[in-house]
């Protein structure tokens, strides 16, 4: 097989696990499966987060355009906000309560891991995943009232930055889930220098093409702040998220992953809002 080839498949094969695009029959059967390229795909999910919040920027330009009044920027938060959940089958959020369980549920790690395992979502999880959507509407409606560029270029940028630094997590701490269970168990290997070397190249290509297409729609002198804001926001949330699985349960699972997309996300607009009003005050 070709490098070109092998790395369109490992691509696809990415966009397939985690996501609802349809890559099934002739599609599927030509991309193939094995834990072996399910493990190079972690290469391409950065990519992922260019294809999904693609098409999420692209909902909520349409609604900002077609929906009148002041809470245009609330309803377009809201539906592409619904539309990324389904597009991803929930997958990231279900890490979120999953781990928001757990932690939560017991500080003993074995019994901590044990309760992540249960498919039950307890109190703890399903409050994290209602703040957590909550938090993140609230967050774009409030870089939207900024405008709508603003507003598709930070889903973008959130969309690919969150998924580039669970690769990180794989790649500093161990795998501790059910090796026989866990649907990340191909991904439990350490990644390799050139496997996060695309990674990284994935997402910073698809960031400086965002701020290029950014400035060109609408050049703004808040840009290097607030962008700035944002990336230092999602990287000390992948610090914190780091410390509290090494220190709590030695290691990641599946769940830690999804649920270091999740934070990550949240803290890139929170980070991106905090700059914004900062260089309004400037």
């Amino acid at each position: 097989m070709s490098h070109l080839l092998r790395f369109i498949r490992h691509f696809l094969l990415a966009i397939q696990f985690f996501t609802r695009i349809p890559v099934d029959g002739r599609l599927a059967q030509w991309v193939g499966y094995s834990p072996a390229m399910l493990r190079a795909s972690a290469a391409h999910f950065p990519a992922v987060g260019v294809i999904v919040g693609a098409l999420v920027a692209s909902l909520t330009a349409a609604l900002l355009h077609a929906v009148p009044g002041i809470f245009a920027p609330m309803v377009a938060a809201v539906m592409g906000t619904a539309w990324s959940v389904w597009m991803t089958g929930a997958f990231h959020e279900d890490g979120l309560a999953d781990v928001a369980d757990g932690l939560g549920g017991s500080y003993d790690r074995g019994r901590a891991l044990t309760i992540m395992k249960d498919s039950r979502v307890g109190a703890f999880g399903a409050i994290a995943v209602a703040l957590a959507l909550l938090a993140k509407v609230a967050l774009l409606a409030v870089i939207g009232s900024v405008g709508a560029v603003w507003m598709c270029a930070a889903i973008m940028g959130a969309h690919v930055v969150s998924r580039t630094w669970p690769l990180l997590l794989i790649r500093l701490l161990p795998h501790v889930g059910d090796a026989d269970g866990s649907k990340s168990k191909p991904l439990a290997d350490q990644i390799t220098l050139p496997s996060l070397a695309v990674a990284l190249a994935w997402c910073g290509g698809a960031l400086v093409l965002t701020l290029q297409v950014q400035a060109a729609l609408q050049p703004d002198a808040r840009l290097p702040l607030a962008w700035g804001s944002g990336l230092l926001g999602s990287a000390l949330a992948f610090w914190r998220a780091h410390a509290l699985f090494a220190r709590r349960l030695q290691g990641f699972t599946g769940d830690c992953l999804g649920t270091t997309q999740q934070v990550c996300e949240l803290a890139f607009y929170l980070g991106l809002a905090l700059g914004l009003g900062a260089a309004a005050h400037a």
